[in-house]
């Protein structure tokens, strides 16, 4: 049961990690408001939201999806400064003034 699965975002993290990553990313009040479920909008603990999602698999494949969406997201903003960088990089060593960005229609 020890397999690698490198397709799978969620594997090896736990749902507690999940449910404090989305809290501390998003509030209770966005995080109800993505994903309107009691345990987000009456009274939001970490504890009481991993006793429902443990029990209601709807409302924990809900959130492991806004979870690997909020991933995905964070990659390629990540990965679109690198490139930014890299440019201004490339453009510094070649004595290029940094292109302007705003205003470019």
């Amino acid at each position: 049961m020890n397999e690698e699965q490198p397709k799978n975002p969620l594997h090896g993290i736990t749902l507690k990690a999940v449910v404090e990553d989305l809290v501390e990313r998003y509030g209770w009040a966005n995080l109800s408001e993505r994903i309107p479920i009691r345990c987000f909008e009456l009274d939001p603990s970490i504890q009481s939201s991993l006793k429902f999602l443990r029990k209601t698999p709807w409302a924990r494949k809900k959130v492991e999806r806004l979870y690997v969406a909020s991933l995905r997201k964070r990659q390629r903003t990540a990965r679109r400064a690198a490139l930014a960088a890299e440019a201004r990089q490339a453009g510094a060593a070649e004595g290029q003034p940094p292109t302007p960005t705003e205003g470019l229609e």
